[in-house]
C-alpha cells in the first residue's frame, strides 16, 4: 500500500512540475496525459531507487563540500533522465535547459515531501502516542 502511495504522490509530483515550471512539457502519444504521468512516476522511482545511490556514493566527496547541494545536482539528473527515457517510449517530458529541469526536480522534490508529510505516516506518531 506504501508502495502504491508513494507512485501517486511521484505523479502528482510530476504533474506539479509540468504545470508550474515554464519550459517542461509532457509529450505523450497516449490519449489520457495522466496514463503518461503515472508511467513517468515510475521510470522516476526505478531512477531514483537504482540509479540515485550510486551516484549519491560516487559523489559524496561533492556532496560533503557543498554541504549536500550537490544532491539538488543529483535529483536534477534523475528528473532530466527520466524525460529522456520516456522520451525513448514516447510519453516523455520536453524540457529545454538546465533551469528548467533544476527547478522541475526542484517542485518534484518539494511537493513529495510535503505530500509524504500529510499521507504517509511511519509509525512514529504511533510510537510517540503510545509512550504517553
Amino acid at each position: 500500500m506504501r508502495l502504491l502511495l508513494r507512485w501517486i504522490i511521484n505523479a502528482v509530483a510530476i504533474y506539479a512540475a509540468v504545470q508550474l515550471v515554464p519550459g517542461i512539457e509532457l509529450q505523450s502519444t497516449l490519449q489520457d496525459q495522466w496514463v503518461a504521468i503515472f508511467l513517468l512516476a515510475l521510470v522516476l522511482g526505478l531512477l531514483n531507487a537504482v540509479l540515485r545511490p550510486l551516484l549519491v556514493f560516487l559523489t559524496c566527496p561533492l556532496i560533503i563540500l557543498t554541504l549536500g547541494l550537490g544532491t539538488l545536482l543529483i535529483n536534477t539528473l534523475m528528473f532530466y533522465l527520466t524525460g529522456v527515457i520516456g522520451a525513448r517510449f514516447g510519453w516523455g517530458l520536453q524540457i529545454e535547459s538546465f533551469w528548467a529541469a533544476f527547478l522541475g526536480a526542484l517542485v518534484v522534490s518539494i511537493v513529495s515531501f510535503l505530500l509524504s508529510i500529510l499521507f504517509i505516516d511511519n509509525g512514529s506518531r504511533k510510537r510517540y502516542e503510545h509512550r504517553s
